[in-house]
């Protein structure tokens, strides 16, 4: 047995003398299960002040979404003028510190390619209505879709905005009409649904994109979130990601790796969601060495690295690959589908498609770690890169053990094959929704979906393409189980399968072994149980207290 490992199993033993009965305790932060569900609680506010359904002006009927929101702001008379500032209408970021335009708007994904171009199909997740070009008009209060965030029927839904090929006219058969004023009717504070409806489903399915961001968040058990379960606290996305005149806290172009503020003054909460601004800078009681332990290591490591153990949990699978080299099959000149996954919840998961090529599953995934400083690097349209590279990162993240700012963070890796031009060594828009015969979601032609798209906003094209390996990094903050889920001492602090065994930069007793350090750690063992033994030697032979016969009193 390696020396540091006595040293480790010597503290696991003073730990666990100290820590006495604390691990059987349910206490915060992790709150305990509870007997009777809780309605979701979204955000500082509890409850409303007024039945929707009682309201003349929403009555109906309604002919059109737009009617509705017309009716909404006669109320709500500043609600559009804030709206319009959130990324949820503009789709647009652009990151202070690069000063990169960023956005759905504007960005390469390597999942449906991009936005840009398709928004006919792509803004069915726009908080809006009618944007299907380049002339959406983001300064028309009306466009914005009130019901989408706040209707509670469950039966609202978002349609294209413009049509597209036969190769998707049946993905909305079927449905039923909505009933735009009994959805009018039922609006509240947003629920986990409402938000779900776009942020489960981002990236083309259930779970596709973030890996731990699904469906299964709906109604969780605890064990699967312990904020959002319905058997604990039941918190809707509202109470972390808090408002401020319907400006969401958190963003994954701005994120805080590490909060040195804690909650802020009592009582009072900070625009941001991160975990300390509710949990303080020291989350675990310090009622134990354990605990005091763990909290030292908060300095280093993300909450979310010990607390999010896997992703991709709850029965819901996410893609991990994705190849775009095989898209285009056909069978009989017609587009074909083919389930082969079967996930944890029992649904098939394409494995397949014609319009989009093949893909790979998986869930319960361990997640990469790595040091994060809070900044993601995006490779955009504008971004030249070597052609004869095998890989690149679309969006990267940096951090290193020097910085401050940076902390070891969980993520999902996630792996695309997708066009790219091999002339200017830059990635393409390829114009995949509409009814143009250059539409690759019913043509299936690649070489001309990417000269249009590239053509519709002046871009430089060379007129070849291949296809790169492109990588994308989702930092994990959801899906946070139970304390007595998460990771333990021994999931990290082994030298053989450690959970950081990729993270350079640190030294971690037992993954790593170093021999002044094991030295060290002899020295210490040695000297412990010397000054053990000689304290025992010296009570054993010292004369009892009080032998000397004198009296006090």
């Amino acid at each position: 047995m390696r020396p540091i490992i006595l040293v480790m199993a010597l503290a696991c033993c003073l730990v666990l003398i100290g820590a006495g009965t604390s691990y059987a305790r349910d206490q915060w932060p992790t709150p305990p299960a509870a007997d009777e569900p809780t309605p979701q609680v979204s955000g500082p506010l509890r409850g409303g002040t007024a039945d929707h359904s009682k309201f003349d002006v929403l009555q109906g009927p309604f002919a059109s979404g737009p009617e509705v929101t017309v009716a909404c702001l006669s109320c709500h008379t500043e609600a559009g003028t804030h709206f319009m500032k959130n990324v949820h209408w503009t789709w647009s970021y652009v990151n202070e510190e690069t000063g990169q335009q960023l956005g759905k708007r504007h960005l390469i994904n390597n999942f449906c390619t991009n936005a840009r171009g398709n928004e006919g199909m792509c803004a069915q997740c726009h908080a809006g209505y009618g944007w299907k070009d380049e002339q959406f008009d983001f300064t028309d209060e009306t466009n914005i879709d009130c019901l989408v965030c706040h209707e509670s029927t469950g039966t609202y839904y978002k349609v294209p905005n413009s049509s597209g090929g036969e190769a998707c006219a049946v993905m909305f058969e079927g449905k039923q009409p909505i009933d735009l004023a009994l959805v009018a009717q039922s609006v509240t504070v947003p629920q986990r649904a409402n938000c779900g409806a776009c942020h489960f489903f981002g990236g083309g399915g259930d779970n596709v994109k973030h890996g731990d961001l699904s469906s299964a968040l709906t109604a969780p058990p605890r064990s699967l979130d312990v904020h959002m379960g319905v058997d604990g606290l039941n918190f809707a996305c509202t109470a972390c990601h808090i408002t401020n005149r319907h400006v969401w806290a958190g963003s994954r172009y701005q994120v805080i790796a590490k909060d040195t503020e804690g909650p802020g003054k009592p009582g009072q909460r900070r625009d941001v969601t991160s975990c300390e601004s509710c949990h303080g800078l020291s989350p675990h009681p310090v009622d134990s060495l354990a605990n005091f332990k763990l909290n030292d290591h908060v300095q280093s490591i993300a909450c979310q690295t010990c607390h999010i153990p896997e992703l991709a949990r709850g029965g819901v699978a996410t893609v991990t690959e994705w190849d775009w080299r095989t898209a285009g099959r056909t069978r009989d000149g017609e587009g074909y589908h083919e389930a082969g996954y079967i996930q944890g919840n029992g649904d098939h998961r394409y494995t397949y498609k014609s319009i989009k090529g093949d893909f790979r599953f998986d869930e319960n995934i361990p997640p990469e770690y790595g040091w994060f400083d809070g900044q993601m690097r995006y490779t955009t349209i504008d971004t030249r890169f070597d052609p004869a590279a095998e890989s690149i990162e679309i969006n990267g993240f940096s951090g290193s053990r020097d910085d401050p700012r940076a902390r070891i963070w969980p993520f999902k890796r996630m792996r695309t094959w997708q066009p790219f031009d091999q002339v200017n060594g830059t990635l393409v828009y390829t114009h995949l929704w509409g009814e143009t015969e250059a539409a690759y979601w019913g043509n299936y032609d690649m070489a001309a979906a990417i000269e249009k798209g590239m053509a519709d906003f002046g871009l430089d094209y060379s007129g070849e393409f291949g296809f790169i390996e492109t990588i994308s990094w989702w930092p994990i903050t959801h899906m946070v189980v139970p304390k007595e889920q998460a990771l333990g001492c021994g999931d990290c602090h082994t030298p053989h399968d450690s959970r950081l065994a990729t993270v350079a930069g640190v030294y971690i007793p037992g993954r790593d072994r170093n021999r002044w350090i094991d030295l060290i750690g002899i020295l210490l063992i040695a000297g412990t149980l010397g000054g053990i033994l000689i304290h025992g030697l010296v009570r054993f032979f010292s004369p009892t207290h009080g032998s000397n016969g004198g009296h006090h009193g």
